[in-house]
């Protein structure tokens, strides 16, 4: 599978990694042929996102995509954030494999659903569809099925481990 130096880039150098404390929309999505989870914060003044940050537990696509959608809002109208496609992120990245479109699908949803999350603490109407015909998953859900698998399968216990470890920390700043 061939990536384009861009999405290199930003896979081996993501930019807005990380939380933000206080965050006023936080989404998180997830792909159940996958496993990639994507959750996204958001800071917003007024109408302007001033401040983007993400934690991606996926494959190289997933991360970069999260990365180049951060930047791409990042200072914008949440209107002109509404308006991001994954179409616009996969042109962004100078393309990608059409196996891992789908990362850049998360990447919307992610960014859509935290907006979602932000009028929803304001008290607005969500106004705008999310779209998730890609597998979008609960992370009950998530974690049952990666249970299942445990049970199913003794092999998988020491993946499963550190898969539900780094899920874990990813969604929920680690073990306490």
């Amino acid at each position: 599978m061939k990536y384009s130096e861009k999405v290199m880039d930003h896979f081996t150098n993501p930019r807005n990694v990380g939380e933000i404390e206080n965050a006023d929309g936080v989404g998180v999505v997830g792909n159940a042929k996958c496993g990639d989870i994507m959750k996204m914060y958001l800071k917003i003044d007024g109408d302007v996102i001033t401040d983007c940050k993400f934690k991606t537990f996926g494959c190289g696509a997933a991360i970069a995509t999260s990365s180049m959608a951060t930047e791409l809002i990042k200072g914008k109208s949440i209107d002109e954030a509404l308006k991001l496609t994954n179409s616009v992120v996969v042109e962004a990245l100078e393309g990608l494999p059409p196996v891992k479109v789908h990362c850049s699908v998360l990447a919307e949803e992610a960014i859509k659903t935290a907006l979602a999350d932000y009028y929803n603490k304001i008290g607005k109407p969500v106004d705008f569809e999310i779209e998730k015909s890609h597998g979008i998953i609960s992370i009950k859900y998530a974690i049952s099925k990666l249970l299942a698998l445990i049970t199913v399968n003794f092999t998988f216990v020491t993946v499963a481990s550190l898969f539900i470890f780094h899920f874990y920390t990813l969604m929920y700043g680690g073990v306490k």
